[in-house]
Parts: structure tokens; sequence; C-alpha cells
């Protein structure tokens, strides 16, 4: 039993590493798909993330065919996973766009107006996760 366990456990030691299959604790498969690794928001700025109390928050988004959200930015970093949709972002500063797509990873500008647009049939549906200063929000509109 000794001979089996430990060529299983080193096997199943080096697929946990490298992210590709992990074990649960009673022995059944568990799947990691990697999404996303970046070091730079949608615009090419380097992500730096807040400096005192960290909070993070987590909200999910659901954006109707069609609808444009307002023009604003955000002073912390931003990420959001596109569940479901289409979804056009421009930097109104530049006039650069990037779309977005169902299982596409989302790193926001930060401090850059921008708006968003679902360009899709269907909605739009995020899961956004913030990192501000504690008690900090994360989205400013432009006036």
């Amino acid at each position: 039993m000794r001979k089996i366990l430990i060529p299983a456990l080193l096997v199943a030691a080096a697929l946990y590493a490298t992210g590709a299959l992990a074990l649960d604790s009673a022995g059944t498969p568990v799947v990691v798909t990697p999404l996303a690794s970046r070091t730079a928001t949608a615009s090419g700025q380097p992500i730096t993330l807040p400096q005192k109390n960290v909070q993070v928050l987590v909200s999910t988004y659901d954006i109707a065919p069609g609808a444009t959200l307002p023009v604003h930015r955000h002073p912390f970093p931003r990420y959001a996973y596109v569940e479901a949709g289409t979804l056009k972002v421009t930097n109104v500063e530049t006039g650069n766009s990037n779309t977005y797509k169902t299982g596409d990873f989302i790193i926001e500008m930060i401090g850059q107006w921008h708006q968003a647009t679902n360009v899709g049939d269907g909605p739009v549906k995020l899961l956004v996760i913030d990192q501000v200063e504690e008690g900090a929000k994360n989205t400013e509109l432009r006036q």
C-alpha cells in the first residue's frame, strides 16, 4: 500500500503545482483553470494596490442589451470577469476601445475616464472585484 501511495501523492502534488488539477479532501479531482495573469491594466498602466487598510468589495453587474454606463473612472484597482455577453469599454480620453466577451477577464484602467456599452444581443453579466482603501468608493462619475 505504501509503495502505491507515495507515487500517487507525488503525481497529485505535481499536477497541483501546475495549476491544472488538484484533489479535494475525498480524493475527487478538482480542475483549476487559470483565467488571467497580468501586471498592467487595460490601458497599460502598472497595477498598484491601495497603500493602507485595503478592503475587497465583490459585486455582480447585470447590464441590459444596448445599455451604456455613464462616463466614470476608478481610483483603485477593479477586476471583472465576464460571465455572459459582450461589453465594449472605451477610454474617452484616448478614444481607444476594447471589446470583452464571455470568459474574458478585465483589469480596468485606473484614474482614466471611460464608459462601457453592452454591444451584444443578451445581457452582460459581470463578477466585479474592487480593492479600495477601507470605506472608499471605487467609482467616480464625471460631472
